[in-house]
């Protein structure tokens, strides 16, 4: 099958380059004005790297990193395990009834708006009685993260050929002995790819996080929210160009590990 040739449609060349100026302009922006001098965004006076340093020095900003990534650590981790759990039964049980019902569930939280997601977990914990803040975070967060971690550990599951698992049942290997050799390492890249996906919706979540939000349990998105309100600073880009660059470091890892996968496939 022949290949299509870009020149026969001239005006996409300059669509496509429009549209990606248009999405990663403005993140240039951010991260060219966190190196600004001046405290005032929109005027350039020099290169300074001075609000990084000022960021990094902030205890509300470390403090409010400190939860994001310790709720962000439990939940993936809960939701990892959950995602690996489901995708291991719909995959691998041939005598599964309601098959497609037990999919829809898992992936539920993708097709609900956030916002009625979140208003249904508020008022659960405030019907159980449920006030402490971290667990709370970490409860949203898990029920939320679970389909991100599982659509990536469900591919890799179906991708996978069933020989290497019954050839090691053929060796007489026990059903968990030959998950932990054979299952696990071959859709290790899989796993990776759905916990750093968790890990990613968990950090960037404000929605969740912000109706959640109780004394001392303040995510860095909330943070950044509270002090966009107060108005734009130096010290906010630089705090959202060290979120940009985490979050493109954790990308790339995923992208090399499913890249190394398939030339093992």
């Amino acid at each position: 099958m022949k290949q299509p040739n870009i020149r026969a449609y001239p005006g996409l060349r300059p669509l496509s380059i429009l549209f990606f100026l248009w999405l990663y302009l403005p993140i240039a922006v951010v991260v060219v004005y966190s190196f600004n001098d001046n405290r005032l965004v929109s005027v350039w006076t020099g290169f300074s790297t001075k609000w990084y340093a000022a960021a990094l020095a902030n205890e509300a900003l470390m403090s409010a990193l400190e939860i994001s990534v310790m709720v962000a650590v439990i939940a993936t981790l809960c939701a990892t395990l959950i995602a690996l759990l489901a995708a291991i039964v719909l995959t691998r049980a041939t005598d599964l009834r309601f098959r497609r019902v037990s999919e829809t569930v898992v992936n539920l939280p993708l097709l609900l708006p956030e916002i009625v997601l979140a208003v249904a977990v508020l008022i659960l914990f405030s019907q159980i009685g449920l006030t402490n803040g971290l667990l709370k975070l970490v409860l949203a967060h898990t029920a939320f993260c679970t389909p991100f971690a599982f659509l990536p550990i469900r591919a890799r599951l179906q991708g996978m050929s069933l020989d290497f698992e019954e050839a090691a049942r053929d060796l007489y290997a026990a059903p968990f002995t030959a998950f932990r050799l054979v299952t696990l390492p071959m859709i290790l890249p899989g796993v990776f790819a759905g916990a750093m996906t968790a890990f990613v919706m968990s950090m960037d979540d404000f929605i969740t996080s912000n109706l959640l939000n109780s004394g001392g349990a303040t995510t860095l998105p909330v943070y950044i929210f509270s002090l966009i309100r107060q108005g734009t600073t130096p010290e906010l880009n630089a705090i959202s160009t060290l979120l940009i660059a985490a979050s493109l470091l954790l990308a790339t890892l995923v992208l090399i590990l499913n890249v190394r996968a398939m030339r093992r496939g």
